[in-house]
């Protein structure tokens, strides 16, 4: 009669290692997402960053073509 309550314990014990096994792997796969995540928003952020650069460079080039053409005012 007294196996049976530490059998009882030792059994919930089990089940929840287990789940906090399954719990652990599943944070891992996660934080794993997550680093992907940052590393391909950081990337997004410097292409938009060249391409505002490229726009700002495409426009004083207009503007100094718009002057020569006499199409813009000085």
């Amino acid at each position: 009669m007294t196996d049976e309550p530490i059998n009882l314990v030792l059994a919930g014990l089990n089940r929840m290692d287990d789940k906090l096994d399954r719990l652990l792997d599943r944070v891992g796969e996660l934080t794993t997402r997550m680093g992907s995540l940052e590393t391909l928003v950081a990337h997004i952020h410097g292409d938009v960053a060249a391409q505002s650069v490229r726009i700002d460079q495409l426009s004083d080039r207009i503007e100094k073509v718009e002057r020569r053409l006499e199409l813009r005012d000085a």
